[in-house]
């Protein structure tokens, strides 16, 4: 199993753990991989990883689809990419939610689905650069022809000789689009999977395989599942520091009738957790929120304790169908101990 390391997005301060990215390079992980909401964003820390790094490839998880135009997303990849040496990085697609997509950005939310797939085939056309680019697309189409549009639109080609290999994962979590992720992308970075939730997620990846009707299956498809890790001697203490992190997403991070991490939670068999925390998130009520959420909703999310513990966890993940863990921490102590339970070094 490949291990990668996530270093999220920026709280108040940009602080880029620069000595643990080149540890887990020389330990001989995957990739590292940022993160974006509305902050820091994921393409900027990468382009200065690329410069203190030599092999370790470079991912976003994810860029947010209403943060830049396909074009633009094809050109800061192909850009960093080229900068990295070549065949280093890997573009990490996702749409966000509408409070950020219609808030931050100030983007139409449309339908989600069709900008996703108009998105990664602008992208693809802009990286191979057989003719200049055109698309006819359901939420996205170039040239523009839409309002306020005077109609000197010109297709073109990138002037960069760019990588037309770079890989495209995408982050999504509903039926609809994990078939289309398996359809049109070279990889996965799933919401919520966990040990035993493969066997929910493999008839709608299969369906998308036979839908990109080449051939594709998942020995060509990386599946790069997010867990978050914390070395501690008392677990409880442990899992009881996860929780806020839970009841925000839960709780706040979307509208009260529309939050994929609620959804999530609702369909993993923990309805009535979900709906008290957002309940009392959304009263203002935040500590007792984060008191609400179950342990095991957390634990089977982490991987957390002694390193005894983590790397006996750590087996039901290597069972779990991922191709991939990315490890979602700052302790030196957690990329060592994940390295020895993946062998890394044997």
């Amino acid at each position: 199993m490949k291990l990668a390391l996530m270093l999220g997005y920026s709280g108040a301060e940009l602080d880029l753990p620069v000595k643990l990215v080149q540890r887990a390079e020389e330990l001989g992980f995957h990739s590292v991989w940022t993160a974006e909401a509305y902050g820091s964003d994921a393409i900027t820390p990468l382009a200065y990883l690329a410069a203190v790094t030599r092999r370790i490839k470079l991912g976003t998880a994810i860029m947010q689809l209403a943060a830049r135009t396909p074009a633009n997303a094809a050109m800061s990849a192909a850009t960093i990419d080229a900068l990295a040496g070549g065949d280093r990085f890997i573009a990490g697609i996702g749409v966000s939610g509408p409070q950020i997509v219609e808030g931050w950005y100030g983007q139409p939310w449309g339908r989600p689905y069709y900008r996703i797939k108009d998105y990664v085939s602008i992208m693809r056309k802009v990286w191979a650069r057989r003719e200049p680019v055109v698309h006819e697309g359901r939420e996205i189409s170039l040239p523009y022809a839409g309002d306020g549009a005077i109609g000197f639109g010109k297709p073109l080609k990138s002037i960069l000789h760019m990588n037309p290999d770079i890989p495209i994962y995408l982050g999504t979590a509903n039926e609809a689009t994990v078939r289309l992720t398996a359809e049109i992308a070279d990889g996965w970075l799933p919401s919520g999977f966990v040990p035993g939730s493969m066997p929910e997620y493999l008839p709608w990846l299969e369906q998308g395989f036979e839908r990109a009707g080449n051939g594709k299956s998942l020995a060509d498809f990386e599946i790069m599942a997010l867990v978050r890790v914390e070395v501690a001697d008392d677990v409880q203490v442990a899992l009881d520091r996860q929780k806020p992190n839970v009841a925000l997403y839960v709780g706040g991070m979307g509208h009260r009738d529309k939050n994929f991490h609620k959804d999530l939670m609702v369909r993993r068999g923990f309805g009535d957790a979900a709906e008290r925390i957002q309940e009392l998130f959304l009263a203002g009520r935040k500590a007792e929120a984060a008191a609400a959420v179950p342990d095991e909703w957390v634990d089977q999310r982490s991987l957390i304790g002694p390193a005894s513990r983590i790397k006996q966890r750590y087996r039901a993940w290597e069972d779990s169908g991922a191709s991939g863990l990315v490890l979602w921490t700052r302790e030196d102590e957690a990329v060592e101990i994940l390295a020895q339970a993946a062998r890394l070094n044997a």
